[in-house]
This record gives structure tokens, C-alpha cells and sequence, in this order.
């Protein structure tokens, strides 16, 4: 039998924080017609607060990365489980939503600091960086398939601000998990003065980059969708396809479920066939599934949606790498940080758009259109490659 591996403990304890900090913020959307009920908003509305902590969440990526260069990755991934925790304890107690709604973009700011930094992590770690990756995004996954039906049953019986509460749960076993399993990570650049990584020249021409250039405005369009299936799935599922909040609940961990358990496969293709052909293959399979669940009626569509859909909007372990492909070692941390800060943050008007769309035509609309961002995903990947246009 193969002994377990250091390497392995650093994949599955950074595996195990993205879960802590992806429960935390995920936990809100089964309990969105809850609080928007207590504090009397609409959809917009709290579509406007979960994008900005979408929005506060990336802009973290870029200065995750230039602190995880100059003090080690260990340090920021515990100030981000830990900090996650806290956030969600002071959200779960606020009074009035202007303060629910800073609330939502603490929790956002202190998550963020996590993913640039792990995913640098790992790339120093392991040769094959789309399988490691794969198995780093399902955290996501599982957090989607434990977080929301708990949050749920939670809200039934205690209320939704005990089922928020369930994200500080969660952290802190993780955060004393992570500072006792992880060793010091010597940073990268730990005498460069960090205000040299924040000029703005580099930055501008690291982001023109052609494939960096054209991999973001990619990256933009799917995580828009993401973010917005995420927000509002189980609404969706309530107000449009007639289900109750219990059953929404658990076809979005459903949902999540798939994308855990096809994450890896997802980042292993990308590995064998190319990035470009497996986040093509996500986006075929990802509009099918909105498609699904717009136009066909009954258990089934909805059964094959959430298939459909958790496999191809796990599309970040085949896009992702192409990032990582273009930097050098030197770049990565940062780098990759910023690339993450400006298509997260851009993305992030996925909740507030949705919500918009739907409170002025529909579900139906607001997911179609959703469906039709991914349909052009495609579309540039095809004609890049039809034409050799080399992005």
C-alpha cells in the first residue's frame, strides 16, 4: 500500500479551507426568500448584496497573492478560515440590512484571501497541476453538497440566522485542522517592498497578454453564470419550478455533488486533451442544462439538468491552468491573483444582473440569458481554434 504523502496533507488540508470559506458564503442562498421576507427587500436587492461580497471576494485574489509572496501561503490561508468564521458569526447576528449587507462583504474579502494563494501552493507542489487543481475545486462541491440542505433544515428549525451561523461551525474545526497539519511555507519574495507589486505597469502588461488577455474575458462570462447559479438556484427552483425550499435545497446540493465528484476528472482532461477542448465540452454541457431546466417539465429534466450543469460549470479546473500555462514560477502567486481579481470581479455582477432579469421578466429569462453567456464561451473557443488565432 502507497504511504500517505506530505504533499497529500497540503492537498486535502487546502481542499478542506476552500470548503470552510465556499460553506460560509453559500449557506446564504437557501435562506434568501427568509431574508429577504424579514428585511422586506427584493430580489435586486439582495442580489446587490451578494455581489459585492462576490466582488469583495475577488478583489482579495490579487492582494492574496502579493501577501502570500511576501509572508508565506500558510499564513494568509489561516487569516482567510479564520477570518471567514468571524464574518459569519457577525452576519448571522446583524440587525438591519445595510449592516447584513457589510456583513456579506466582510465574509466575502476574508474568503477571498484563499484560493490564489492555495492554488500557488499547489503549483509549487505538484507536476500536474490540473488534476491538483481539480481536487481543490471540489471543495466548492462539497461544501455545495453539505452547506445549503443543512442551512436549510437549519433555518426550519432555528431560523436563518442560526442557518448563516452553520459557516463559523464549519471554519474553526478547519482553521485549528490547517495550523496543525501544515508546515511554514517560506515565502517568495519576502524582502521585495510590496508596494512595488501593486505599480500599475506590470500589472497592464501582464493582463494584455493575448492568451492571458483572451482566457480572462472567458473566464469572465463563465464565472458571471457561476456566480449567478449559485446565488439563485434554489430560488429559482422555488419561484419558477414549483419546488419547495426543502426539495430546491437538496437538488442544489445535488448539483454540487456532481461538480465535487467531476472536478478532478474535469482538470485530469484538461490535462490529457487540452484546455481549450475540455472547457469547450463544459460549456455544450452546461447550456443543455439550463435548457433543461427553462423549458422541460417534470423530475427528469430536472434530475439530467443538475448533471448536465454541476459537470460543465466545473469548467474553472480545465480554464484555470491555462493561467498557470502562461506565468512564470516568479508570477504565479500574484499573477494569478490578479487574473482572478478581475474576472471574479467583473463576474460578480452575475447575482445582481440575474436578480434584475428576473424581477423584470422572469426566471426564465434571467437563466436563458445565463445560458446564452456560456453559448458565446463556446463560440470564441471555436473560432480561436478553427482560425489558429493563436489566444
Amino acid at each position: 500500500m502507497r504511504r500517505w504523502r506530505y504533499e497529500e496533507t497540503v492537498l486535502t488540508m487546502c481542499t478542506l479551507a476552500f470548503l470552510a470559506t465556499m460553506a460560509a458564503r453559500l449557506v446564504i442562498s437557501p435562506v434568501v426568500p427568509r431574508i429577504t421576507a424579514e428585511f422586506g427587500v427584493s430580489n435586486s436587492v439582495i442580489g446587490l448584496a451578494l455581489t459585492g461580497m462576490w466582488m469583495a471576494y475577488f478583489c482579495s485574489q490579487f492582494p492574496s497573492g502579493v501577501f502570500g509572496d511576501r509572508f508565506g501561503e500558510r499564513r494568509v490561508i489561516l487569516v482567510a478560515v479564520g477570518g471567514t468564521a468571524v464574518a459569519s458569526a457577525f452576519l448571522a447576528i446583524a440587525p438591519l440590512f445595510p449592516v447584513f449587507v457589510v456583513g456579506t462583504i466582510v465574509l466575502g474579502a476574508v474568503a477571498g484571501l484563499h484560493y490564489s494563494v492555495a492554488t500557488s501552493l499547489l503549483t509549487r507542489t505538484y507536476v500536474e497541476i490540473g488534476a491538483a487543481i481539480g481536487v481543490h475545486n471540489s471543495g466548492g462541491p462539497i461544501a455545495g453538497l453539505v452547506a445549503p440542505p443543512v442551512a436549510a433544515w437549519v433555518a426550519v428549525r432555528y431560523g436563518w440566522r442560526a442557518a448563516i451561523a452553520v459557516g463559523a461551525v464549519v471554519a474553526v474545526p478547519i482553521f485549528v485542522l490547517f495550523a496543525r497539519s501544515v508546515r511554514p511555507t517560506a515565502p517568495q519574495r519576502p524582502d521585495q517592498p510590496m508596494a512595488e507589486r501593486f505599480e500599475l505597469e506590470p500589472l497592464v502588461e501582464l493582463l494584455s497578454r493575448p492568451k492571458i488577455a483572451f482566457t480572462s474575458a472567458l473566464a469572465i462570462l463563465g464565472d458571471f453564470v457561476w456566480q449567478a447559479t449559485s446565488s439563485f438556484l434554489p430560488t429559482f427552483l422555488v419561484t419558477y419550478r414549483g419546488q419547495s425550499a426543502t426539495t430546491a435545497s437538496l437538488v442544489f446540493g445535488g448539483y454540487f455533488v456532481v461538480q465535487g465528484l467531476t472536478q478532478v476528472g474535469v482538470g485530469a482532461a484538461s490535462d490529457r486533451y487540452g484546455r481549450e477542448v475540455t472547457t469547450a465540452a463544459c460549456m455544450v454541457l452546461s447550456v443543455a442544462g439550463f435548457a433543461l431546466f427553462v423549458a422541460v417539465p417534470g423530475t427528469a429534466a430536472v434530475a439530467a439538468a443538475v448533471v448536465l450543469l454541476g459537470i460543465g460549470l466545473g469548467w474553472g479546473a480545465a480554464l484555470l491552468p491555462r493561467f498557470m500555462d502562461e506565468l512564470s514560477p516568479s508570477e504565479r502567486g500574484a499573477g494569478f491573483g490578479l487574473v482572478r481579481t478581475v474576472y471574479g470581479f467583473v463576474g460578480a455582477l452575475g447575482s445582481v444582473v440575474t436578480g434584475t432579469l428576473a424581477d423584470l421578466f422572469g426566471w426564465g429569462v434571467s437563466f436563458g440569458f445565463l445560458a446564452a453567456l456560456l453559448a458565446v464561451v463556446f463560440v470564441a473557443l471555436a473560432v480561436n481554434w478553427a482560425f489558429s488565432l493563436g489566444y
